[in-house]
């Protein structure tokens, strides 16, 4: 019977028929916009970047995933390459991409890579020069005697460069990335629109899935299997796919535990797509009804969000989203034990996202129009095994902020006639 409730939902999806229209895409112009800012900021140095380095096995278990400052600036997806920025290094060096020689071997087990030297080099990759890493070494002392800053990530690399140029104060490029990255640009929040379409329908599909009987797991693969058929690349982050007690484990990822009538069932699932992360989590009842004791925790989660929503806007902090929907439950009375209804929610409520699920940010930094951030209260009870979080994804807009993920039913009630249809 439970092999046949699974193969019913996937049959439900496939009957949907639906068909996707291309995956925005981020043209080559904007990385070249964002490297022009770069270079604004440190205008007498150079900043040497690196690509994600696989191992060297053939047979990597992880899959390549490219780092996400270096394809910030460049786009570019492919490994061992390396980025030179230096406005005061003359036309050739003012940005340059350095890509390894290919490699045969690699090749029949991963396909064919773009190399240096090649016809299309220029086209494919958006870049004027294109130079062998095998060239770097003496490329990048050409650089430095034109610069009197140098710059890169430290990510591993920093100690080989400081033995590279000894004389040279080699310094941390990373807050300034970061400044720029806050801001999503148009491209980027249709790309983040997309992941976010992708991950709503999954959690849709989870709540035509789950019936008392079945396990977390066949939740989890009925809602990756949605964002996967609509061509994105990965898990944003672990599926979070807890019944029960395990919906007060914040990054509980088992996904193991069969699932009993009564439960809550708590899932923090996110698509990536085209390398931009979703983050959405929502609470149900496995049987299709909250009882009056979870929709009580339900309406005190969802009411802390709203009047953290109702207050974003451009000037606040990250930190003060949370404060916000605190201050909302210190409103409500004492939890239980007489303990402030705060003390059980344990965690912070916001972080932004694009590139990473957790992208890099300035916590002193104030919100503007642009920042695409996550606004998650919870309430967790571990001797009631009840636990409640509902995550949306906000963008600040010039005077407030706006939902973008609310498509997705929220309240109490909707959820109950979507788990009825």
């Amino acid at each position: 019977m439970m092999k046949i409730m699974v193969c019913r939902v996937f049959a439900w999806i496939l009957a949907l028929g639906v068909s996707y229209a291309a995956a925005p895409a981020i043209e080559k112009n904007e990385y070249a916009e964002r490297r022009a800012k770069l270079r604004k900021a440190t205008p007498d140095a150079a900043i040497l970047l690196f690509a994600a380095q696989p191992p060297p096995d053939i047979h990597d278990r992880n899959g390549f995933f490219q780092e996400t400052n270096f394809y910030y600036l460049t786009g570019w997806n492919e490994p061992h390459a390396a980025l030179l920025l230096c406005s005061a290094c003359g036309p050739d060096l003012e940005e340059a991409l350095f890509l390894p020689k290919r490699n045969e071997r690699r090749e029949k087990y991963e396909g064919r890579r773009l190399a240096p030297g090649d016809a299309d080099a220029t086209a494919k990759s958006g870049f004027q020069h294109v130079f062998s890493t095998a060239q770097l070494e003496a490329t990048l002392g050409r650089a430095l005697a034109e610069a009197t800053g140098f710059y890169t990530l430290f990510d591993g690399h920093e100690e080989a460069l400081r033995k590279l140029a000894p004389l040279r104060n080699l310094a941390d490029i990373r807050s300034r990335i970061t400044a720029l990255r806050m801001i999503k640009s148009p491209a980027e929040q249709a790309l983040l629109m997309d992941s976010i379409h992708a991950t709503l329908d999954a959690h849709r599909a989870s709540w035509k899935a789950t019936k008392p009987g079945l396990y977390e797991y066949e939740v989890s693969s009925a809602m990756q299997d949605t964002y996967y058929r609509r061509g994105c690349e990965r898990n944003a982050y672990p599926p979070i796919v807890g019944s029960g007690p395990n919906s007060v484990i914040l990054h509980y990822a088992a996904n193991k535990r069969r699932m009993d009538a009564g439960d809550l069932l708590l899932m923090d699932v996110g698509a990536e797509c085209s390398m931009y992360a979703a983050d959405i989590t929502r609470t149900i009842p496995v049987n299709g009804k909250f009882t009056a004791r979870q929709r009580e925790i339900y309406d005190l989660v969802l009411k802390a969000q709203e009047a953290a929503i109702a207050q974003a806007k451009p000037g606040i902090k990250l930190a003060d989203l949370t404060r916000f929907a605190q201050e909302y439950l210190d409103k409500q009375g004492k939890g239980p034990g007489g303990k402030p209804w705060r003390d059980y929610m344990i965690h912070p409520i916001s972080h932004h996202i694009g590139l990473d699920v957790h992208d890099p940010f300035d916590a002193n930094a104030l919100m503007a129009e642009g920042m695409v951030v996550t606004v998650e209260p919870g309430l967790y009870l571990a001797e009631e095994s009840l636990g409640v979080r509902i995550e949306d994804m906000i963008v600040f807009t010039k005077d407030g902020a706006k939902v973008m993920s609310a498509a997705l039913a929220k309240t109490a009630a909707e959820i109950e006639k979507e788990m009825k249809r």
